[in-house]
């Protein structure tokens, strides 16, 4: 698997001038959005401008991995979506109101041939399901852990959406933290990407302003053990990718982890500075210095 994105950055699909700056932002994975950016009627301009802008190889010499959003497999425009835009070779596909591992192997199963079509490595393209913008997606987050979904790079979740379809008026408390119906969707996510060794990705932080709100909250979900965080402005990135930086401290550890048990081969467990070290540190150790 590709290295993980800290910051997804979500780019309007039919805008020349915002896909112009995209690779610029900093971003480490842009998410160039068919779905909830583009209007219906601007559906066919934005697959045009996205088929265009994937397919410039210009726009695809930088360093940020680069998805696609398309419509909800409940809309009739996914299909249109995928067919327009595989050829651009996108990293992956964002997969909008995910109702389950069926969707996503229904998904898979219009990717293989799609990917025979236009000659790229079969199961190349990697699938990140949003999976909670609707209750029915919410409750089949379990499910997954079961599946057998070879493009699945990862879970994220959405509370927007799923604050919408549920009618609540109100998704955190007066603290500022998470009510339980979004705790629950959240660590689910969590629980289950790691379950399954894949990217587990938080939320947005719907307002962009709210740079000191989006710094706590991102250092909450770095600390958490999300891999990275959704973005919806260029102003997030940076703030998104310092919070998931390990910082010169935890580098050091790390290093001094993995250094005591290459000296000490065949030991389970050791102690450094007074701490009792085990192989779960020593896997965590190398993951955080990309030794795996």
């Amino acid at each position: 698997m590709t290295s993980t994105p800290r910051s997804w950055l979500f780019i309007p699909g039919d805008s020349d001038r915002k896909l112009a700056k995209a690779q610029a932002t900093g971003a480490d994975a842009l998410i160039i959005d068919l779905e909830d950016a583009v209007s219906d009627e601007r559906k066919p301009i934005g697959r045009a401008t996205t088929a265009a802008w994937l397919g410039d190889a210009a726009n695809r010499g930088g360093d940020s991995q680069v998805w696609v959003r398309i419509n909800a497999l409940d809309t009739r425009l996914w299909r249109d979506d995928l067919a327009a835009i595989i050829g651009g070779a996108p990293t992956g596909i964002m997969v909008p109101k995910a109702a389950g591992p069926d969707q996503i192997a229904q998904i898979s199963a219009e990717l293989d041939t799609l990917e025979h079509t236009h000659g790229l490595t079969p199961g190349q393209t990697r699938i990140l399901p949003l999976v909670s913008e609707t209750a029915r997606a919410a409750v089949t987050i379990p499910a997954y852990v079961e599946a057998t979904l070879p493009r699945l790079a990862g879970l994220t979740w959405g509370a927007e959406d799923l604050g919408a379809a549920l009618g609540v008026t109100r998704k955190r408390d007066p603290r500022g933290h998470w009510t339980d119906t979004f705790r629950w969707v959240r660590t689910q996510t969590l629980l289950v990407a790691h379950a399954l060794e894949i990217w587990a990705i938080d939320t947005l932080h719907a307002d962009f302003r709210d740079e000191a709100g989006l710094a706590v909250v991102a250092a909450h979900a770095a600390a958490d053990g999300f891999a990275g965080m959704l973005a919806i402005h260029p102003a997030q990135v940076p703030i998104i990718n310092r919070a998931f930086a390990p910082d010169a401290a935890a580098l050091a550890e790390a290093r001094a982890i993995v250094a005591a048990f290459a000296a000490n081969p065949g030991v389970g467990a050791l102690q450094i500075d007074g701490r009792m070290i085990d192989q779960p540190h020593l896997r965590q150790a190398r993951a955080l210095l990309g030794l795996d």
